[in-house]
């Protein structure tokens, strides 16, 4: 792509060494540093990332395990020795398979917390998973070292709430693998039911381990008194007979009584507001029964019971369902009005508003026999709400007619308002399917002149010589400038623009700067280069003041593309066509205003017009 804009043509000698510098540019630079690289893998990328979470709560409920099995392939200890409840017996298998959990935890956690560090150390050290999983993991790799403490007792039972941070985790990258809009209810219900298991867990096996030195308790015990006393006030047949594990079951209650009230709140409060927004419509009663959705800017009492009494005054509409789509809440007296039976069976409230596809989901539209759209009676502008109308039909249209006027319009927009990488299509053994991929990946960024490699040497210098020259130099297409006094982005400003330092340059590149890296070449080639003179007013050299005004000249014959695996753009060689005529002439840095002044006069001209010598 050239942008064509020159004021005029300055003869030059017929023989002339023209020095033409070149930048390579790299993209996604930001990304190609061993720890970006990680962080793609581990963090960035969805189903890599799914992966990772599922076997970090693999290895978490693998440990919890263990330590079961622990408990019950141990003997009962004779004796009421404090030295119990620091050490256990633990056999060689078991303690083998502990240090490799924990060696593979720690290992992942700290990968973690370095991929995520952000300049405060100890934000990431001072994290309540990090402190459990220094707890759990390094007293067994310290007796890898000093087997005398291979028996010493680990509090592994409270890797059940890494588990649970981590199951947490994964429905959240589950839902963003997958695609779907996940549920705030969903999500809620499974902290609540998480954290509840996890309590219990962690008072079972806090209460069998300090009963050690008492009665004893095996983990049945310990988690019959458990339901017992978190569900009733406890029959007393199963008690702690240590001041210990007192203390212990004290401190968990009081932990259940401040955690779990919270997760009710939460939950209730989810709940009250998927009531007042009315849930769904359910897919399967949208199919098995009939029913039309009502759309109203705002629901009022008259307005819903003169639709109510017409609609269902036809006998054939008695079994058809209403649904009713409002974006404001229900007021008292349509709520009162909904709750008579007559109409409570009859009528669905959903808040939400027809201009959305997902509100218009829950009303299952695609499924309704009918839809109404009623305006409000009340209102003094009637009209105002149309200005919200979207039609995308409308768009879809407009922008195939004007590939009429200029060629793969409605692709270039598509284009540049869907997020890609240029990686598609690489493996295809056609060229233009490689080239077209490669450049789809393009999309508009915007940065400071000042502050721009591409852009800050052309400071002074005319719009038409910046676009031209940093598309020459760096491949990035400058379409549009924004002062800083103005919000108002102006495109192509044409020659008479002079670029300043605090302007912010929108451009289109296949990534944004700060995420490219450059590379100087210098082509030295001797060229013989035709003469171009005016010749009178009847002869001026057409190409250049047509190019002058800012028109665009696309040219793809030249382009192209590299392998798929490099982050490198190549512009088209100078060599590939030796007898081709230049397609732009030279661009000022400041425009000719005497040549712009020559434009009206050759309006009607056509651009291949040529000179004698070009001949």
């Amino acid at each position: 792509m050239a942008f064509q804009d020159a004021s005029g043509v300055v003869g030059l000698p017929v023989c002339a060494c023209i020095v033409r510098r070149v930048v390579q540019v790299e993209f996604y630079m930001n990304e190609n540093t061993f720890k970006e690289r990680l962080k793609l893998f581990f963090i960035k990328n969805q189903r890599s990332s799914l992966r990772i979470r599922l076997f970090n709560f693999s290895l978490k409920l693998l440990s919890c395990l263990l330590y079961i099995i622990r408990v019950l392939l141990e003997n009962p200890s004779q004796g009421n020795e404090w030295s119990h409840i620091f050490w256990v017996n633990r056999s060689l298998p078991l303690w083998g398979l502990q240090v490799l959990v924990a060696l593979i935890s720690l290992f992942e956690t700290i990968l973690l917390g370095y991929l995520s560090y952000k300049g405060n150390i100890w934000e990431q050290i001072l994290r309540i998973p990090f402190i459990l999983e220094i707890i759990n993991a390094v007293p067994f790799i310290i007796s890898i070292f000093w087997p005398s403490l291979r028996n010493l007792f680990v509090p592994v039972f409270l890797n059940c709430w890494l588990a649970k941070h981590a199951l947490e985790n994964m429905i959240n990258d589950l839902h963003r693998a997958i695609q779907r809009t996940q549920s705030a209810m969903f999500n809620q219900v499974l902290i609540l039911i998480s954290t509840l298991l996890c309590l219990i867990f962690t008072c079972i096996c806090g209460i069998q381990h300090l009963e050690r030195i008492g009665k004893k308790l095996n983990l049945f015990d310990s988690l019959y008194f458990c339901i017992v006393t978190f569900s009733t006030v406890g029959f007393g047949d199963v008690t702690p007979e240590t001041w210990s594990s007192k203390l212990f079951v004290v401190a968990m209650i009081c932990v259940a009584l401040v955690v779990l009230p919270i997760q009710f709140e939460q939950l209730a409060y989810l709940w009250m507001e998927r009531q007042k927004s009315g849930g769904n419509y359910s897919r399967h009663r949208a199919q098995t029964e009939k029913h039309v959705v009502l759309c109203v800017s705002s629901l009022k009492i008259d307005l819903l019971m003169d639709f109510l009494n017409e609609f269902y005054a036809h006998p054939r509409l008695q079994d058809y369902y209403v649904v009713i789509l409002c974006p404001t809440e229900m007021d008292v007296q349509v709520r009162r009005i909904l709750q008579i039976p007559m109409w409570s069976q009859r009528v669905i409230y959903l808040q939400g508003s027809a201009l959305k596809d997902q509100d218009l989901l829950r009303a299952k539209m695609d499924d309704a026999e009918a839809c109404f759209i009623l305006s409000s009676r009340c209102e003094v502008d009637r009209t105002s709400s149309t200005n919200h109308v979207v039609c995308e039909e409308e768009f879809k249209y407009a922008m195939l007619a004007l590939n009429c006027i200029c060629p793969a319009t409605s692709t270039l927009i598509t284009l540049l308002v869907h997020t890609s990488r240029g990686q598609e299509g690489q493996q295809s053994p056609e060229q233009w399917q490689k080239v077209y991929g490669r450049c789809s990946g393009n999309e508009v960024y915007h940065i400071v002149l000042e502050e721009s490699t591409f852009f800050a040497e052309y400071e002074g210098k005319s719009f038409t010589y910046a676009s031209f020259h940093a598309h020459k130099k760096f491949g990035v297409c400058l379409i549009g400038i924004r002062r800083e006094d103005n919000k108002n982005i102006l495109l192509n400003q044409g020659p008479r623009y002079i670029m300043n330092a605090t302007d912010t340059c929108f451009y289109i590149n296949i990534t944004k700067e700060e995420n490219s890296a450059f590379k100087n070449h210098d082509h030295q080639k001797k060229s013989n280069v035709p003469r171009s003179f005016y010749h009178g007013p009847s002869r001026l050299p057409v190409h250049s003041i047509i190019a002058s005004m800012g028109t665009v000249a696309i040219d793809l014959q030249d382009t192209s593309c590299r392998s798929a695996s490099g982050p490198t753009l190549s512009l088209p060689t100078e060599g590939s066509k030796e007898v081709r005529r230049p397609s732009i002439a030279p661009v000022l840095e400041v425009a000719d205003t005497s040549s712009i002044q020559t434009c009206e006069l050759l309006s009607d001209q056509s651009e291949d017009e040529t000179t004698p010598d070009e001949e």
